[in-house]
């Protein structure tokens, strides 16, 4: 009986240290962070000063030149530690806060966008394929006077927010750019189930 109850009170215990130590996998996007979320998303965030190709997770690259960088929660305040790494400071609760005031609830793209003129965004405006919906943006922001690179080409780069709430986070969604003339400048096809 003493043995039974050892047995059972070692296994008790293992199992709870066990379920400290598990991490859930990686299969949907966080929209809202706990706790924990947070305090991994700060640690991720100092621990990538050392790696210069930091932040692909969250890219999705078109080609030629376009790319969007999604910046969720987790991103957003993994960039705030990160840089305040490199500023050799601590990221203070109301830091904290403060990165993810605006961001909760929200799906963010930052489009970089190639044009043939200096306004060529100006007038650009994005739409979120969820599924079978169409999702307007609830923000956007246009960059009016893109660089002229090189090659001759201009580079903008727009901001576009979405409300989270009729996203799936382990879906795939489709950002489309679309001119004036109602025709796609750009497509970016997003696995939100492979960001955090």
């Amino acid at each position: 009986m003493r043995r039974a109850r050892s047995c059972r009170w070692w296994c008790a215990t293992l199992a709870a240290a066990l379920s400290l130590t598990w991490v859930p996998p990686l299969d949907a996007l966080l929209f809202t962070l706990t706790p924990r979320d947070r305090d991994e998303a700060v640690r991720v965030g100092r621990r990538s000063v050392t790696d210069e190709n930091w932040g692909g997770e969250w890219r999705v690259d078109a080609g030629a030149g376009q790319l969007v960088t999604v910046m969720t929660p987790f991103h957003r305040l993994a960039l705030a530690a990160r840089n305040s790494a490199f500023q050799d400071r601590e990221l203070k609760p109301r830091d904290v806060e403060s990165a993810l005031k605006d961001q909760e609830g929200k799906l963010v793209f930052w489009a970089t966008l190639r044009g043939g003129r200096v306004d060529f965004a100006r007038h650009y405006a994005p739409t979120l394929l969820a599924r079978q919906h169409e999702i307007k943006a609830s923000f956007t922001q246009n960059e009016r006077t893109a660089l002229r690179g090189d090659d001759g080409q201009y580079t903008a780069r727009c901001l576009y927010v979405f409300p989270a709430a009729d996203v799936d986070p382990r879906a795939t969604v489709t950002l489309v750019v679309r001119d004036v003339e109602d025709q796609a400048v750009a497509k970016f096809t997003v696995d939100l189930s492979r960001m955090r």
